[in-house]
């Protein structure tokens, strides 16, 4: 069974456009990427559970965030790797500042023994279309296009 993830796009509007709330992966193996590394706060949920419910508190996991509010659905997109990703977007603000994230561990480096601890999400920031566009996960870019259908019709 492939797996599945849900995730909230967080946006808020910035003069006539709008502005996009995405992620950084956390851990060795994304420090040093960039483009295209980017993500929407999601995370992996069970059969039977509820996917906007698990995109909600995803989200609070991975950037310490609690949002309530009107949620847009967004669609379902498989990335690369197989993952099945559904997303929700909402209205609203947060400082990527006060970005509080979970952790996992892992050993590090490989073959060492030695467990580190690394943050699920080592930033956040605030993107316009273009740039949003440019760091997001290409997967991803299909939570972008039909939000801004929504939006802007």
């Amino acid at each position: 069974m492939k797996k599945r993830s849900a995730g909230l796009l967080l946006y808020r509007r910035f003069g006539a456009s709008l502005q996009f709330l995405l992620v950084h992966p956390g851990g060795p193996f994304w420090a040093r990427k960039d483009e295209g590394a980017w993500s929407i706060p999601k995370g992996e949920y069970e059969e039977g559970e509820d996917a906007l419910a698990a995109a909600r508190r995803e989200f609070a996991e991975e950037t310490g965030f609690l949002i309530d509010g009107q949620f847009i659905p967004l669609g379902t997109v498989q990335q690369r790797g197989g993952k099945v990703v559904s997303a929700w977007a909402i209205e609203g603000d947060a400082d990527p500042a006060q970005l509080r994230s979970n952790t996992f561990s892992m050993e590090w480096p490989p073959k060492s023994g030695k467990q580190q601890v690394f943050p699920e999400v080592d930033r956040a920031a605030w993107f316009d279309v273009a740039a949003a566009r440019q760091k997001l996960l290409s997967a991803q870019l299909q939570f972008i296009d039909a939000l801004l259908s929504v939006v802007l019709s």
